[in-house]
């Protein structure tokens, strides 16, 4: 049996772009698809924190140390400059596989330059 696991995420990162008549994708600051380990051309899921929608496209490379974060042909109905997003990939692996597996986490500032990384997600507690 294979899971969809995660593979890789970067978290809350600001739209810079939303380019409706470029070529479709989203296009990425490189530094940040070098540090989750998400590659140019993969799928990835793309999740608004702002308005609540969601998208699946690929990940192209921006300039390195740009902070790009462009949402480009359709999708770009889905977020505007200065939304929040989370970008994710997956990957399907066995158990045996994911015994030893770790994601990869990247977590930027305002500017999308990386504050962080980790390659795992506090357990969430409860709350009284």
């Amino acid at each position: 049996m294979h899971l969809n696991i995660l593979k890789a995420k970067i978290h809350r990162a600001t739209v810079t772009h939303a380019e409706l008549h470029y070529e479709g994708s989203i296009a990425i600051d490189s530094l940040l698809l070098e540090a989750s380990g998400i590659r140019e051309y993969e799928q990835i899921h793309a999740w608004n924190i702002n308005n609540g929608k969601r998208f699946v496209t690929y990940a192209l490379k921006a300039e390195a140390g740009s902070g790009i974060i462009s949402v480009n042909g359709s999708a770009a109905h889905r977020a505007e400059p200065g939304d929040l997003i989370i970008i994710a990939a997956f990957v399907q692996m066995t158990e045996e596989e994911l015994a030893n597996f770790q994601p990869s986490l990247v977590y930027v500032d305002g500017k999308n330059a990386i504050a962080r990384t980790s390659h795992a997600i506090p357990t969430q507690k409860a709350t009284d």
